[in-house]
């Protein structure tokens, strides 16, 4: 080659090829990342499932299995479950249903959980028997050990009567709480004075309509269940204290408490108090009221009235007991009576006869309260 000004230019080349690689690898595929992914991976490379949880060996009606990992879940333990126990006190008419605990419950948002157990006394009107938990907050398996009591409950109402029981969920962002599950014991399997214990998973909430042939008044709409209450109980309930008093020569008559009374008022609730009225009038002291409870649907009054008179005398006289919703400027609202006399029937009757049969021996029963207002006239 010639350069510049007649120079010559020799130009030397350098071999760097290495001309023995070794084998060669197979390029790596994504498949090799993530074999899950692959549909044609071979079996061993796929992971087993899970092997399963033995089921018991006894049918065991009230409690359900649980999950041991905390992935998803079935249909059965999607929602949770719920730990209670229930006692039917059959001398004081109460029932008891203490909430333990909640498990695996799934909350609506992603964040923390504000729960609460809300609970109804089925068939009937679901604000009369409501009653609910505190609130725990910030937890998706809340510890509750709280016990719920409702009182004027009896055996016949344990053959007929459903407990529901609804996990509620509080949220600063919705005005209303949204139920995360719900779930439904029937009463008849409770054995009065021995405590049972439940553990039971819990439901989607079911939807349910008003009966139509219920009072379409204000407040008898709050009914929730298909099924039509017996007559005389849709009212309400009222627990008397009955005494002739030897001493003092005359009756006692104690308006201790109401149960499920029937709401009254657009919040759903009544502001009950309690008449009393020994027919035929004698003299000034034949009426007598308690004081109103405001807002509420079992109040409590612990009140006591005295009617002087002689044994004969008040055999043959007739007690009127009615409960009526105070409302200010308007007149008050009837929610339903009783009458307590010879003439009766049933436990009335019973109640009546064995408070005149037996001196300074206080007897309380609970009594249904019907819808025939009561006739105050002589």
């Amino acid at each position: 080659m010639a350069g510049t000004r007649g120079e010559k230019v020799t130009m030397q080349e350098h071999m760097a090829i290495n001309v023995s690689p070794g084998p060669i690898r197979p390029i790596r595929q994504i498949s090799d990342y993530f074999p899950h992914f692959y549909p044609f991976a071979p079996a061993l490379l796929r992971p087993r499932p899970a092997p399963l949880p033995a089921l018991p060996s006894g049918p065991a009606p009230e409690t359900c299995l649980e999950e041991e990992q905390d992935g998803d879940s079935d249909e059965t333990t999607a929602l949770g479950s719920l730990e209670f126990t229930l006692l039917l006190d059959q001398q004081n008419s109460v029932l008891h249903c203490t909430i333990h605990r909640a498990k695996g419950l799934k909350p609506l948002d992603s964040g923390s959980i504000d729960t609460f157990v809300k609970a109804n006394l089925l068939p009937g009107m679901s604000k009369a028997s409501q009653l609910r938990t505190r609130t725990v907050r910030g937890s998706r398996g809340p510890h509750w050990d709280e016990t719920l009591t409702y009182h004027g409950f009896t055996c016949q109402d344990a053959g007929r009567k459903t407990l529901r029981l609804c996990v509620c969920e509080e949220s600063r962002l919705r005005r209303r709480a949204e139920p995360l599950g719900e779930l439904r014991v029937p009463l008849k399997k409770l054995v009065p004075n021995l405590s049972r214990s439940f553990n039971i998973c819990l439901e989607k909430r079911r939807l349910t309509k008003r009966p139509s042939s219920l009072d379409t008044a204000r407040g008898m709409s709050l009914y929730e269940e298909e099924e039509v209450e017996v007559a005389g109980e849709e009212r309400g309930r009222i627990l008397l204290s009955l005494c002739y008093s030897s001493q003092r020569g005359g009756l006692l008559v104690g308006v201790l408490r109401c149960a499920h009374l029937a709401a009254m008022d657009a919040n759903g609730y009544s502001d009950p108090f309690v008449r009393i009225f020994l027919r035929p009038n004698v003299g000034k002291k034949s009426k007598y009221k308690t004081t109103v409870r405001k807002k509420t649907l079992n109040p409590e009054f612990n009140e006591e009235f005295f009617y002087a008179g002689q044994r004969e005398e008040l055999a043959q006289k007739t007690l009127l007991v009615s409960v009526w919703d105070y409302d200010l400027g308007t007149a008050d609202d009837f929610i339903g009576g009783l009458q307590l006399s010879i003439n009766s029937t049933g436990e009335k009757l019973r109640h009546w006869r064995e408070c005149l049969a037996r001196s300074d021996r206080r007897l309380e029963l609970w009594h249904p309260l019907d819808g025939a207002p009561p006739q105050l006239g002589d």
